[in-house]
């Protein structure tokens, strides 16, 4: 899968999947519950991003704002 265009959800299953994890190990490694991993990795729109970065971290990753194109949000 190419990063650039990958979901969040997307990229942390593919992630844990290359490091050959369990939710379970993940959310153990990451310190938040396996729910939340599980929600997470089901693209929940609503989800803490203080955990969501604990998570990120592991890989050595943050939220941060992102640039949007407002062109598609007007032509939505």
């Amino acid at each position: 899968m190419e990063q650039e265009s990958m979901s969040l959800s997307d990229f942390l299953k593919d992630k844990r999947k290359k490091l050959n994890l369990s939710q379970q190990q993940l959310s153990e490694k990451a310190g938040v519950g396996l729910r939340f991993v599980r929600d997470l990795e089901q693209g929940k729109t609503t989800l803490r991003m203080d955990k969501v970065n604990q998570v990120l971290q592991l890989f050595g990753l943050e939220l941060g704002p992102q640039p949007i194109n407002r062109n598609k949000l007007v032509n939505e």
